[in-house]
């Protein structure tokens, strides 16, 4: 019998980044580096040899998206995304107050679920790592 290859899907990963942050700017810089030449930077262009699509947004995350990150770190997690908030209720008010309420530099990796804010080079190259290596 033939067997059908399904194409691998890639993780996508997503820094909401702010040019002005110089810790926005070495998450930045650190991920290309780790996308290689062959990654996705922009959030239209798709990856093409890397293990992951590299989306470098200075837009905020649609409110959808910000419910999913909020599900992604949980109630402990939700003011290292918006500082001062204590719930998801609370968190999407103040970000509908102003889209500066978002802690940047935010990675989001999509197909994992995990959600890093700041400038942790460790933990982000330990996510990058633990990707799965496309064949």
């Amino acid at each position: 019998m033939f067997k059908f290859l399904q194409p691998k899907v890639l993780d996508a990963i997503t820094l909401f980044h702010k040019a002005s942050n110089p810790a926005s700017i070495r998450i930045a810089t650190l991920l290309k580096q780790a996308a290689g030449s062959g990654a996705a930077v922009s959030d239209k262009a798709p990856a093409k040899k890397s293990d992951f699509e590299l989306n470098i947004t200075e837009e905020a995350p649609t409110t959808e998206q910000l419910r999913t990150i909020l599900d992604y770190v949980g109630n402990k997690g939700i003011s290292t995304i918006i500082p001062s908030a204590h719930n998801e209720t609370e968190a999407l008010k103040k970000f509908k107050e102003s889209t500066d309420n978002l802690n940047r530099p935010l990675v989001v990796d999509w197909n994992n679920g995990k959600v890093f804010t700041g400038d942790n080079e460790s933990a982000i190259l330990k996510l990058l790592e633990s990707l799965p290596k496309k064949d």
